[in-house]
């Protein structure tokens, strides 16, 4: 199992301690690339403050994420499960999880980052400030600038020990196993999109809240909602240890869970799965 999640906006400060290891970071051969979109917003903020600031579409309130910027690479790091923060990682509470919980979390989930293309929770990151839908000005828009190297990585990410889960056998590292749930926000979903048979075994998740209005059902997207539950419904996959082999397999997981899901199964080849899994209060 795969999970692709969103960063949060927000982030925990940085504490004292050992600077970034750029070469240390899960999904090596994104390194070159790393390297360049930290240079240049490293660069851009030490530069010139109030370019950055618009730049990065920073309020006066944060211009201070500026310098924070400018001081990436001497910057003390710490996990990146403990850099995000937010609704969904709240609900997520990766701190809380049990040993074998919070190992296979780290086997199991990548956050997508403008700066830093994906990462998996327990590498070292800073506390930085930096969007997928900023626009560099030697690079442009992040989006775009990571296709090429999610491209070249990605594919083997979301096949990498699909035998040893579907086993149930294998040691340490990642198992991504059979299964790719992506709950990336539509700006961070820019950076990659699955083809294949790797779309083939992706469900994507839209969380609907279901109201009855009139004696009439209605329901709607709402933010708050959508970023809790899918924090809680990884949560419960993590704390049950299912890793399931692919979407089909988790329509049936998070239905033993307690949750309601409409599964969408694609229409033709190459397409992923749609999950709606229908809320009535948080």
């Amino acid at each position: 199992m795969l999970v692709l999640l969103p960063p949060s906006e927000g982030k925990a400060a940085g504490q004292a301690g050992e600077p970034l290891d750029v070469a240390a970071l899960s999904l090596p051969g994104l390194a070159a690339a790393r390297e360049t979109v930290l240079t240049e917003l490293v660069e851009l903020c030490a530069a010139d403050a109030g370019k950055a600031q618009e730049v990065l579409g920073l309020s006066e309130g944060l211009k201070g994420e500026v310098a924070k910027n400018a001081a990436l690479r001497t910057a003390g790091a710490r996990p990146a499960g403990e850099i995000y923060t937010g609704v969904l990682y709240d609900a997520l509470g990766l701190a809380t999880l049990d040993t074998e919980a919070r190992a296979l979390a780290e086997r199991s989930l990548l956050v997508f980052s403008g700066l830093w293309g994906a990462v998996g929770i327990a590498d070292r990151i800073p506390s930085y400030r930096c969007s997928m839908g900023v626009k560099l000005p030697a690079l442009g828009a992040l989006g775009a600038y990571w296709r090429g190297p999610m491209a070249e990585v990605m594919p083997e990410a979301a096949s990498e020990g699909a035998a040893r889960s579907a086993s149930g056998k294998g040691g340490g590292g990642r198992r991504a196993g059979g299964l790719v749930l992506d709950l990336r926000s539509a700006a961070y979903a820019t950076a990659w999109k699955p083809k294949g048979e790797v779309a083939e075994r992706t469900a994507t998740v839209r969380v609907l809240q279901s109201k009855i209005v009139n004696g009439v059902e209605k329901r709607s997207v709402v933010s708050h909602f959508n970023k809790a539950t899918k924090g809680r419904m990884v949560r419960d996959l993590l704390s049950a240890g299912l890793e399931p082999a692919g979407p089909a397999e988790l329509v049936e997981a998070l239905g033993e869970l307690g949750y309601t899901v409409e599964a969408q199964a694609p229409a033709k080849p190459g397409k992923p799965w749609a999950l709606d899994v229908i809320v009535t209060e948080l």
